[in-house]
């Protein structure tokens, strides 16, 4: 069975909890510069979506 979540969504709400937390640091810098770009649309959406996509099959190869 396959699950699947838009990267916007997931973002999304990792940003809220970043800002609910007061969390500070590379992480929250990241998810919200991520965050940004997906939600934006701009012109670097295709790089930062294809380095995304890259990571996110990576992550699935280490599952098998």
């Amino acid at each position: 069975m396959t699950f699947t979540v838009s990267a916007v969504l997931l973002f999304g709400i990792a940003s809220v909890f970043a800002i609910k937390t007061k969390s500070t640091g590379g992480g929250a810098a990241v998810v919200l510069f991520l965050f940004g770009f997906f939600a934006a649309g701009t012109g670097a959406y295709e790089p930062i979506h294809d380095l995304v996509v890259s990571f996110a099959r990576f992550l699935s190869s280490l599952a098998n």
